[in-house]
């Protein structure tokens, strides 16, 4: 349960571990002028003003998101960071600034901004308005009392997102309704104290993402279906369905006890049988199969509910898909809303002349500019014979036309006398060692093979 006196312990326990900025232990002049208190007004010195605001407002917020607090109060700050006997004289000053930048809240005020019907019967502990509620009222909006309580929205609303994370990941999600104490239980860590955990459920039904509601003296919590989705009121079928889990978690409680009392009634036989009772043993047995027939009754029971709530189940999974098709058809039918097949067939047909269109400036490029001649082709045919008659009259300047016979190798035959190549057989004839014929004898032509 949570007092003033255990958060005014953990918040004075924080900054003991080596939390606190450098200059908290080394530098003992900044740390005066840090611990004195503000002018009356920025305009006085806005340089010892700002240095001040930059110091404090900063370690205000981390040190309350380091302990995961989104409630503060100026006496539990005054406390946490009390150094050598003495406090810092400006955080009240500093918690105003906050409050006007609207990173700090007053906790009446965030309640005042949800809706009342809500906090009526949901926050028991805030049922009676407490005195320091209306402090501020008396002393002044620009007055911060020690005992006033303040909330940190940003932690809160991480806290918020903190919460619904856990719904959704835990078996609770199956169904969109949730008691109260389930909830709570469930966020036990991330929630330590019961102020906390409804401050992080209003914020959440600040958000419409919950809506709760009072059944047969019991609350029940509904969550949004989706994250970005908002959460709609509780009506008869979550009514049913809450019914229904509560009827679920009956039943199991007697399934379990039975089976207890059961397994009971059998040791009591078998300790009856090793003492020979026979008729104490015959009785236990007895009740054993009655308790064993109420525990088969009652597990058809559960087996129908159980049936019934995943049929509910099912049920819901197909809403929600037929709402996303009927949500897919709408928006393809406002896509699609000013097509038509006509309006289609002109388009391409529009962009086939523009495609022909191309392709024609295309090929009027390629063809190249003529700097301005106009040149007959069929002039330009008719000079071109004449050229080609006059070509044919003039002689040729072709070579004689050989009379020696030329080699196969292509290798040119040079001009011989029959002399010279008497001469040069006679030179191998010698060489051999033969004899040669008279130049009187009949000459015996010599002529190349071809």
């Amino acid at each position: 349960m949570w007092s003033p006196e255990r958060e005014a312990e953990a918040l004075a326990g924080a900054d003991s571990a080596g939390l606190l900025p450098p200059e908290w232990e080394e530098d003992e002049e900044r740390m005066s002028f840090l611990f004195s208190a503000f002018k009356r007004s920025r305009e006085v010195n806005s340089t010892d003003w700002d240095s001040k605001m930059g110091f404090w407002a900063p370690l205000v917020l981390s040190h309350s998101r380091r302990q995961g607090v989104v409630r503060l109060r100026l006496r539990d700050l005054q406390e946490a960071f009390q150094r050598k006997g003495s406090v810092p004289l400006g955080l009240a000053t500093v918690l105003q600034d906050l409050l006007r930048r609207g990173e700090l809240q007053r906790e009446s005020d965030f309640m005042a901004s949800v809706d009342s019907s809500w906090i009526s019967w949901g926050v028991g502990v805030f049922l009676l308005k407490p005195l320091k509620w209306t402090l501020s009222n008396v002393l002044g909006e620009n007055k911060v009392p020690a005992e006033e309580v303040l909330v940190a929205v940003e932690l809160l609303k991480e806290k918020a997102e903190e919460m619904y994370r856990l719904y959704q990941s835990s078996p609770l999600s199956s169904h969109p309704v949730v008691a109260l104490s389930e909830l709570s239980a469930l966020c036990a860590n991330s929630c330590p104290d019961e102020r906390t955990f409804y401050l992080v459920l209003l914020q959440l039904q600040k958000e419409k993402r919950v809506t709760v509601l009072e059944q047969n003296g019991e609350k029940i919590v509904k969550f949004a279906r989706g994250p970005h989705a908002k959460v709609s009121p509780v009506n008869d079928v979550d009514v049913g369905v809450y019914q229904l889990m509560q009827s679920e978690q009956i039943l199991s409680r007697k399934v379990e006890s039975l089976s207890q009392e059961a397994e009971r009634c059998k040791e009591e036989a078998r300790r009856a049988c090793r003492e020979g009772k026979k008729q104490l043993a015959l009785r236990s047995l007895k009740a054993k199969q009655r308790t064993e027939k109420r525990i088969e009754a009652l597990h058809a029971k559960l087996d129908t509910v159980q049936g019934i709530l995943d049929r509910i189940c099912a049920s819901q999974t197909d809403q929600m898909v037929f709402n996303a098709y009927q949500a897919g058809v709408g928006a393809l039918k406002l896509s699609m809303k000013d097509v038509t097949v006509e309006k289609a067939e002109s388009l391409v047909d529009q962009i086939q002349e523009l495609c022909d269109t191309q392709d024609e400036v295309s090929q009027t490029l390629a063809g190249g500019v003529t700097n301005g001649l106009d040149f007959d082709s069929e002039e330009l045919e008719k000079e071109l014979d004449i050229l080609l008659q006059d070509t044919t009259k003039e002689p040729l300047d072709l070579p004689d036309n050989p009379h020696q016979t030329f080699y196969t190798n292509s290798v040119p035959n040079p001009r011989i006398s029959d002399a010279e190549l008497e001469a040069e057989l006679e030179k191998l004839s010698l060489s051999e060692g033969g004899s040669i014929p008279s130049s009187k004898s009949p000459k015996r032509q010599l002529e190349p093979t071809l």
